[in-house]
């Protein structure tokens, strides 16, 4: 940590007691709604959630958080224990699934626009690249080149304290119009070959019907 910027007046925590001792612990409720199968609930909000976010670390302890969404119940229950999460072109990094195939452990939240809960989801990872339930998965003709299989290790639903205190999906709130446009925010963190201009065409209305298209250009 860098003795600058005020860092010298840091006050750090570094055990579980000390830790303990200022937040205290968790209510029982808190503790005992983790479960580890599905609940006819879960699969009703999986079938209700159209984005997730799923978090994932590399050996040396790395970590990466990705963005998935698609239509409404994209996320396919295989049994009790055991989800399936389709993939759709992307810019081909694949920084999370190369943390699954160093580190198999995942970490998703499951959100349901408009409510304040969400669906948390931790277990075990794999990555494969044809399975019998991948024509469930087809979406505007899109089949998927492959799927993260997750083995439940630990399920429950988190309160809504974020999304309340965010105002997250008050649309009063929204001001999208304070930030730069896309473009413009790619074109000044990073060198790219295109134009601003270009740059704004790419990311323009036409964006939006090319999502399902194989081999789709992101420029990152």
């Amino acid at each position: 940590m860098p003795e600058s910027a005020g860092f010298t007046e840091l006050v750090e925590i570094t055990s579980e007691a000390e830790l303990r001792e200022l937040l205290g612990d968790p209510m029982p409720r808190a503790v005992t709604k983790e479960r580890v199968s599905l609940h006819e609930r879960d699969r009703e909000w999986l079938a209700a959630s159209p984005f997730c976010l799923i978090a994932t670390a590399g050996a040396d302890g790395t970590c990466d958080v990705s963005p998935k969404g698609d239509p409404a119940g994209f996320t396919l229950v295989l049994d009790d224990t055991t989800i399936a999460i389709p993939e759709r072109p992307g810019n081909r990094r694949a920084d999370g699934f190369l943390n699954v195939l160093a580190n198999p452990h995942v970490g998703l939240i499951y959100l349901v626009p408009g409510r304040t809960e969400t669906l948390r989801i931790n277990g075990r990872a794999r990555l494969v690249r044809e399975a019998p339930f991948f024509d469930q998965m087809i979406v505007k003709e899109h089949r998927p080149q492959l799927a993260l299989i997750v083995e439940i290790e630990q399920i429950f639903f988190h309160c809504a304290k974020a999304f309340l205190r965010s105002s997250l999906w008050k649309p009063e709130t929204w001001n999208p119009d304070v930030l730069p446009s896309h473009a413009r925010i790619v074109k000044s963190v990073q060198q790219t070959e295109e134009t601003l201009e270009e740059l704004e065409q790419y990311y323009g209305p036409g964006y939006a019907t090319r999502l399902y298209e194989p081999g789709t250009r992101h420029t990152r």
